[in-house]
This record gives C-alpha cells, sequence and structure tokens, in this order.
C-alpha cells in the first residue's frame, strides 16, 4: 500500500491485489461484536515532528490521522512481581534504568549514545549493526543479566530473541523510535490502510480485493504480468511482491535456480497468539503503556484500546504472547487448544488486571494458522525472516531479484513492523523509478 502511494504520486499507474476481502495484510481490522478489532497493529514510534518516522508519514499523508501519544512511561515490565519502566527519552532511559541498576550507568549510556544514532537512518550503520550480535554487544556494556532481559523484553514478542542469531541492527531499530515518542491510534490500525487507499485512488490507482495472485509471468526473463486465482491476468512493467520471499518465488512459471532455493531456506520468526477481549461497559479503566508481563521465559504484551467515546474505561484489551512451530495444527483440537491457551492468557493478564475474567463480554482468538490463511507467511510467522548477524548477506534481504523488474518489499527484507515496512517502500520505490526512468 505505501509502495502504491509514493508511485502514484509520482504519476505512475499503479494496480494493488490484494488476496483477501481486506486491504492492509496485518494491518487489516476485522468486526466482532459490532466492534473494530485490530489484527497486527498496537503502537509505533518516532512521528513526532523532527522524529525518524515523521517525513515519512508526512509524505504519507499519514500524520492527520487521530494519533494518541502514551505516557511518559510508555513501555512497562514486570518481571517477578517488580516493575521496570521506559521512558520516552534517550536520557530518561539511562536515569530510570541507573535508578534500578547503578553500577551499570556507563553501560546505559553507552546504549542510549547508539540508540539515538540509530534515529538517524544512517545506511553506513547498517554493515556494523547487521553483523554484530546483539547480545555479545549488550554483554560487553551490560553485566547484569536481569537488565539484559529487560532491554530485550519488547523485542521478544516479535520472535526474535533467539541469541545465537539476533543482530545489533535488529534489536536497535526495535527500540529506537519509541523513544523518540511513542504513539497509539485513538480507532483501529486500518485506518492507515483506509487513508492510503483514498490517496492512491484520487492519484488514479485501483485496488482489488479477492485477487490472490497464484502466478508470475516471466517473458524473456522479465515479468510481463501476473496471473490470479480463476485465471484473470493482468499486465504491467513492473512488479512489487509483498507476500513472503519464499512465496513470491513459488508463483514464477519459470525456474529460478539457487535463489529459490535460498528464499525457500530462510528461518523465520515465531507466530503469535492474540486473544482479544471486549470488555463489559465500564470495568477497566484505560491505561496508556504497553504493559509487558515476563514468566518463565515467556513474554506477553497487554495493549489497551484507547476510548472513543470520551470516557475513561477501554472497551478493548489485546493479550499476545509468542508460540513455538507446530504450536497449532488444524485438527479435531484446534478450536479446544485455543481456548486453553487464551484461558492461560487471561489467568496470567490478572497478575496486572485482578478480575480481568469477570470483566470479559466477548473473547476472540487468532493463532499462528490464522496469520498464515491472511498472509500467506510461512507457518504463520508473524514478523517475516529471521536475521542472523552471523550470515546478514542472506538473511537481510535485498528489495532486487534476479529479474530486473520484480521487487520485493515488506517486514522479510531488513526491519519489520511499520517502521521497517515503510523504510523498505522507500527503498523498493527507488529502484521502480530506475526501471521506469
Amino acid at each position: 500500500m505505501e509502495c502504491a502511494h509514493i508511485l502514484s504520486r509520482h504519476g505512475a499507474k499503479v494496480l494493488v491485489l490484494e488476496q483477501g476481502i481486506q486491504i492492509g495484510g496485518c494491518m487489516q481490522s476485522y468486526r466482532r461484536s459490532g466492534e473494530l478489532i485490530d489484527t497486527g497493529f498496537h503502537y509505533i514510534g518516532g512521528i513526532g515532528e523532527g522524529q525518524s518516522l515523521y517525513p515519512y508519514f508526512k509524505d504519507l499523508n499519514l500524520l492527520h490521522l487521530p494519533w494518541h501519544r502514551l505516557d511518559e512511561y510508555f513501555d512497562r515490565i514486570t518481571i517477578d512481581g517488580h516493575i521496570y519502566q521506559i521512558p520516552q527519552s534517550f536520557e530518561g532511559y539511562v536515569e530510570s534504568l541507573a535508578e534500578e541498576f547503578p553500577e551499570e550507568r556507563e553501560g546505559l549510556e553507552k546504549c542510549a549514545q547508539l540508540l539515538r544514532i540509530t534515529t538517524t537512518n544512517d545506511q553506513s550503520l547498517f554493515e556494523q549493526q547487521s553483523s554484530t550480535s546483539a547480545f555479545e554487544y549488550l554483554q560487553s556494556v551490560i553485566h547484569n543479566p536481569l537488565l539484559i532481559d529487560i532491554l530485550c523484553t519488547p523485542s521478544s514478542i516479535k520472535g526474535e530473541m533467539n541469541r545465537d542469531t539476533l543482530p545489533l541492527f535488529t534489536i536497535l531499530h526495535n527500540t529506537c523510535g519509541c523513544l523518540e515518542s511513542a504513539w497509539r491510534l485513538k480507532g483501529p490500525g486500518s485506518l492507515i490502510t483506509d487513508s492510503l487507499a483514498e490517496d492512491i485512488r484520487k492519484n488514479g490507482g485501483e485496488i482489488y480485493t479477492r485477487s490472490k495472485v497464484t502466478k508470475l509471468i516471466i517473458t524473456d526473463g522479465m515479468v510481463t504480468g501476473v496471473e490470479c486465482e480463476g485465471g484473470k491476468r493482468y499486465e504491467g512493467r513492473s512488479v512489487i511482491s509483498d507476500v513472503h520471499p519464499a512465496q513470491t518465488v513459488e508463483m514464477l512459471d519459470k525456474p529460478l535456480g539457487i535463489y529459490k532455493r535460498r528464499m525457500q531456506s530462510l528461518t523465520n520468526t515465531q507466530g503469535v497468539f492474540t486473544v482479544s477481549l471486549l470488555l463489559k461497559k465500564d470495568t477497566l479503566r484505560y491505561f496508556n503503556w504497553n504493559q509487558y508481563l515476563v514468566k518463565d521465559g515467556k513474554t506477553m504484551l497487554v495493549s489497551c484500546r484507547v476510548p472513543e467515546d470520551g470516557s475513561d474505561y477501554t472497551r478493548q484489551v489485546d493479550l499476545l504472547t509468542p508460540v513455538a512451530d507446530g504450536a497449532f495444527v488444524r485438527d479435531d483440537n484446534y478450536k479446544a487448544r485455543k481456548e486453553e491457551l487464551a484461558d492461560h492468557c487471561v489467568e496470567w493478564a490478572e497478575q496486572f488486571v485482578p478480575g480481568l475474567h469477570e470483566m470479559v463480554e466477548h473473547r476472540y482468538t487468532s493463532s499462528p494458522l490464522t496469520w498464515q490463511r491472511y498472509t500467506l507467511a510461512p507457518s504463520g510467522s508473524a514478523f517475516g525472516v529471521r536475521k542472523d548477524y552471523r550470515n546478514p548477506m542472506m538473511t537481510f534481504l535485498s528489495t532486487r531479484t534476479p529479474i530486473r523488474n520484480l521487487l520485493l518489499t515488506g517486514q522479510s527484507l531488513m526491519v519489520h513492523g511499520v517502521q521497517g515496512v515503510t523504510m523498505t517502500a522507500y527503498e523498493t520505490c527507488k529502484q521502480i523509478k530506475n526501471i521506469l526512468s
């Protein structure tokens, strides 16, 4: 959607093909019991004026949306009954954590300095940061294992916390934007894709849903068109795929040799299990931060929806926790397994919200199999390809492919999440402009 927005503004004729009934992939929202529930969007960072994501969102006409800034202490992490708070400030990041770990002040100052530099999106930092182990770096400046766990907690939700592979680049980009400023939408995440779609159509672009691409048609070494389920074909001068790279190469109607095998051999981040709770009226006061609960080495995010009726009470709370590959299979026990894990998550969340189960009016769940259905991501991976500092050239993927006019975009390439997808969209469009020129 962002690529289509950028290119349509620059005079390209664009067509967006979406396999589902709604646009937006992980950003779509769905309606249950009269309420819009988010699929994957909960908060972002760095959209304040002069900050890292601001120029992109200004260019994409997304700053007009009802953004709601989180509390100063936007991330709160509970471990063994103790709450550690992360503020929206590089200086505050040091001060808040040094108050808990005074002997680690020097190391925290080094981390904060590196995080501040990372917000500049300086491409020269990529080579160094992508080939450096996050844990080796943290262990070189921080000596308390508990503090290292705290610093890594938000990233652990994203299934990236493989200590043997995690690149420094990934964890820095997961963290730095929200230290500039942290925000939620007052409304569903689909406001973002709806805004993009409106502009795309104003610029002459077209968007078709229920149009699952099944084949990329190659002629003389170039993509000349795509074929959708049902046989409908569309021609174009270039094609951008937001589908996972392993799925993209499966669509090619000509062999692509070693590149195809490389894409299919990639390891992916874990999937996420989500419990979306619609609450009884006036039962839970809105909390304006992200609450992380850590227990037995596992993490759950408790995220609260901003009230849209002007009251002090929220109607929706989401519980998100990573789950291992293969944890869910569509068999006779699938629904029971989801309900069992949902019960566990609600019980766990009561550590933070006592009596939560009594507040629930309706409960909805999604597993990695749900994500796989809507995004085609292998095994329902929520954040795409797992990056590996030991082999950055293989796991930090280029927007380019061996086919000159077939390009990739999306969270499997450089960095996942809204920030990563947005930065990657601009890199993809630079290549399109070169092709069109």
